[in-house]
């Protein structure tokens, strides 16, 4: 990860953006402590993940009718 201080960072900020790489971080430093970081989005964002909303949903009511929509999900 590369650093700069907060002086550089004000100064040369588009630049440090635009030479950022996907995923790459600057940390900004200051009395050499890091006080913020500079992120780039990742370009390849994770797809769907199977699961990921589990326990999200409360059913109130199950009725079989309804659920037959919901069979290719269902374990």
């Amino acid at each position: 990860m590369t650093s700069v201080t907060i002086q550089e960072a004000q100064a040369k900020l588009p630049e440090l953006i635009r030479k950022l790489q996907p995923g790459e971080e600057v940390a900004i430093v200051e009395n050499n402590e890091t006080v913020a970081k500079l992120m780039a989005s990742p370009t390849n964002k994770p797809g769907p993940v199977a699961g990921r909303c589990k326990g999200m949903l409360t059913v109130l009511a199950e009725d079989e009718e309804h659920l037959q929509h919901f069979k290719e999900y269902m374990p």
